[in-house]
C-alpha cells in the first residue's frame, strides 16, 4: 500500500479497522468529551465545579460515561467512514499520473541522490503536503455530514440542558420541535472545524512521522525490518520499521499533530456546541461567533480547549497508531497470501 508496495487490503478491512479503533477511543475517552460539552455550554461553567457536580450524583461513574452509546455510534462509524474514504482517496492520488504530472501532488518519492537508505514508520502512501491536507479534509467533511444527526443527538444527550431519557426519545423530540433540519444544527461550524482539523492533522502527522523517523534512524540505525543481505526491491523507497520502532513514533506524532490542529480549530468547536445546544438563540455560525465574543469575550471561543486538546491528542494518537499497525500487519498477510496463491 505504501512506499511503493503493491499489497493493499480491501476497503472492507479499512472500514473495520476504523470502526474498531474509533469505538475503543470513544469508550475510553467519553468522560473528557462529556466534560468538554458541559464546559462549553455556558460561559459560567468551569472544569472543576462541573466535575464535582457530576461526581456528586448517586452514580458518578455512570454519569461520567453518559452519552457513551451515541459517542460510540458517532465515533465508531465516523472513524470507519473516515479511514475507508481516506484510504480510497490516498490510493487514488498515489496512483494518479495526471495529478503527479500537474505538480500538485508528489505521488512518488523523488529519486535519491544518496546511497543512504531511509526508513519510515508509516504504513500509508507517501503524498505531498498539499495532498495530505486535501485528502484529510475531504474525507472528514464527508464522514461528518453522514454522521451529523447522531452528532447532534450525542451533544444534547451529554448536556444537562435537555432531559432526554433515551436516544430514541432525543431523536423524536428534535424531529417534533425542530423538524429534520434540527439534526443538522451547527453543520457549518462542524464542517469548518472538522475539515481543516483533519487536513491539518494528516499534514502535521505525516511531517512529524518523517522527522521522528529520521531522528530515530540516526540514533538507532538497526531499528528497521530490512537487513543488509535482504535489501528492499526498490533501494530508493523507504523501508517500513518494525512495530516496536514505528508504534511509539506514530503515537507521539499523533499527539503532536492533534494538539496543533486542535488549538487552531477550537473556536469552531465552541461555536458548534452552542449552535447544537441552543440553535434558537444563536441562529447561525456568524451570529453565534459574534454574540459569544461580544457578550463573553474572545476567551469564550477557547472554552474547553484543554479538555478537547487532551482528548483529541489521545484519541487521534490511539486510533491512528492502532490503525497503522493493523494496516501494516494486514499488508504483510495479504502479500503472503498472494505469494502462496502464486
Amino acid at each position: 500500500m505504501s512506499n511503493g508496495r503493491s499489497s493493499n487490503p480491501p476497503s472492507s478491512f479499512h472500514f473495520l479497522a476504523g470502526l474498531s479503533t474509533g469505538t475503543l477511543s470513544a469508550v475510553l475517552l467519553q468522560p473528557a468529551d462529556l466534560l468538554k460539552t458541559r464546559v462549553q455550554q455556558s460561559p459560567h461553567s468551569a472544569l472543576l465545579p462541573t466535575l464535582r457536580s457530576i461526581l456528586s450524583h448517586t452514580a458518578p461513574i455512570r454519569s461520567l460515561w453518559r452519552g457513551t452509546l451515541p459517542s460510540v455510534i458517532r465515533t465508531g462509524l465516523g472513524s470507519a467512514l473516515y479511514f475507508s474514504s481516506l484510504n480510497a482517496l490516498r490510493q487514488h492520488v498515489a496512483r494518479s499520473n495526471l495529478l503527479a504530472a500537474t505538480g500538485m501532488v508528489s505521488a512518488t518519492l523523488p529519486p535519491s541522490t544518496s546511497t543512504a537508505r531511509t526508513y519510515s514508520s508509516s504504513s500509508l502512501p507517501q503524498l505531498s503536503n498539499l495532498a495530505n491536507l486535501t485528502t484529510g479534509a475531504i474525507a472528514r467533511a464527508s464522514a461528518g455530514f453522514a454522521m451529523m444527526p447522531i452528532t447532534v443527538i450525542k451533544v444534547r444527550y451529554e448536556s444537562n440542558l435537555y432531559a432526554y431519557r433515551s436516544l430514541l426519545g432525543a431523536g423524536t423530540a428534535i424531529l417534533r420541535t425542530e423538524g429534520p433540519k434540527g439534526f443538522f444544527s451547527g453543520f457549518g461550524a462542524t464542517a469548518i472545524r472538522d475539515a481543516p482539523y483533519a487536513g491539518l492533522y494528516v499534514l502535521f502527522y505525516e511531517r512529524c512521522k518523517k522527522r521522528l523517523s529520521a531522528l530515530h534512524t540516526t540514533a538507532s540505525p538497526l531499528a528497521n525490518d530490512a537487513s543488509p543481505d535482504h535489501p528492499p526491491p526498490d533501494a530508493a523507497a523507504p523501508v517500513t520499521m518494525t512495530a516496536r520502532s514505528s508504534a511509539p513514533i506514530n503515537f507521539v506524532s499523533g499527539v503532536l499533530a492533534a494538539g496543533l490542529a486542535t488549538a487552531i480549530t477550537n473556536p469552531f468547536d465552541a461555536i458548534k456546541t452552542r449552535l447544537q445546544l441552543m440553535p434558537g438563540r444563536y441562529g447561525n455560525m456568524v451570529r453565534c461567533g459574534g454574540r459569544m465574543v461580544r457578550e463573553e469575550g474572545v476567551r469564550s471561543l477557547f472554552d474547553g480547549l484543554g479538555l478537547r486538546m487532551g482528548r483529541k491528542a489521545m484519541s487521534s494518537a490511539l486510533a491512528w497508531t492502532l490503525y497503522e499497525e493493523l494496516v501494516r500487519r494486514a499488508e504483510g498477510r495479504w502479500e503472503d497470501g498472494k505469494e502462496a496463491v502464486v
